[in-house]
C-alpha cells in the first residue's frame, strides 16, 4: 500500500462508512492499485483506530460497490476498474476533487447525451397533469433567476437540478429513475461547472420545457440533443 490512514472519529453509527469512503478514495485515486491485496484486519483496525465489526462492514460496503472482493487464502483485493459501480451515488460522492473537473463533466455529458434526450421524449408523452404542473413552476423559478441581476450560483444549481431530475420522474419508465437520483449527486459538479460565468442557457431550457408542456415527443427529443452540446456547457468540444 503506497500511503498508510488516518485514525477515523465521529459517530459510531457512522464509522464503517467513513472508513470505507478512505478505502474508496485510495482506489479512485490510483493509491491502491486495481487487482491489490490491500493490508489485512489488524493493520487496518490499527491505521483507522476502528474495531473488526466497523472494518468488516466497510469492506462489506465496498464490495457491494464493485471496488473490493474478499477470497480464502488471498485476502481482499482491489476489482479491475470496469467493474466499479460509478453509477452509485455515494460513490460518486466520494470521487469528488479525485478528477479532473473538465474530464469528470465530459464524461458525465456523454452519459447524459445517451438518455437524456429520449427521456424529454418520454416526458412529453407520458407525464401525469400533477408534474406537468410541477415543471411548469421550476421552470418559473428558473427564468427569475436567470433574470435577476446578481446571479445566484446556488439557487441556479439546486433549480436546475430539480427541472431534469423531474423529466426522468415523468418518463413513466422505472429503469429511467435511478438516474434521476443520480443526477442529484452528479449535477451539482456539472451544474457549477458549466453556470460558474453565470450562463444558465435558459432558453434552451425554455424549448425543452415548452416541448414537454405540448407533448411533442420529438421536438422535446432535439431540445434536449441540442441542449447537450459540449461548447453550452464551457467544455473542450470533442474532436
Amino acid at each position: 500500500m503506497s500511503s498508510t490512514f488516518n485514525y477515523i472519529s465521529g459517530s459510531k453509527r457512522s464509522l464503517h462508512v467513513q472508513v470505507a469512503r478512505e478505502i474508496a478514495r485510495s482506489i479512485l485515486s490510483g493509491k491502491l492499485p486495481q487487482g491489490s491485496i490491500i493490508p489485512g484486519e489488524m493493520a487496518l483496525c490499527e491505521q483507522f483506530g476502528v474495531s473488526r465489526t466497523a472494518l468488516r462492514e466497510a469492506v462489506k460496503l465496498l464490495t457491494s460497490k464493485g471496488l473490493l472482493e474478499s477470497r480464502p487464502k488471498i485476502g481482499t483485493r482491489v476489482v479491475d476498474r470496469a467493474y466499479w459501480n460509478f453509477l452509485d451515488s455515494q460513490l460518486i460522492g466520494w470521487m469528488d476533487g479525485l478528477t479532473d473537473l473538465d474530464h469528470f463533466c465530459s464524461q458525465f455529458l456523454g452519459l447524459r447525451r445517451a438518455i437524456e434526450p429520449e427521456a424529454c421524449a418520454l416526458a412529453a408523452k407520458f407525464a401525469s397533469a400533477e408534474q406537468r404542473i410541477e415543471l411548469s413552476e421550476i421552470f418559473q423559478q428558473m427564468v427569475g433567476i436567470a433574470s435577476e441581476k446578481e446571479f445566484n450560483q446556488k439557487r441556479w444549481t439546486e433549480i436546475d437540478t430539480k427541472f431534469h431530475s423531474l423529466i426522468f420522474n415523468a418518463t413513466g419508465n422505472d429503469f429511467y429513475l435511478p438516474f434521476g437520483n443520480i443526477l442529484t449527486t452528479m449535477f451539482v459538479n456539472f451544474i457549477v461547472h458549466s453556470s460558474e460565468e453565470g450562463s444558465t442557457c435558459i432558453e434552451e431550457h425554455r424549448q425543452i420545457y415548452e416541448a414537454i408542456m405540448a407533448g411533442n415527443s420529438d421536438k422535446a427529443r432535439q431540445a434536449s440533443a441540442n441542449h447537450l452540446q459540449e461548447a453550452k456547457h464551457r467544455l473542450p468540444v470533442a474532436s
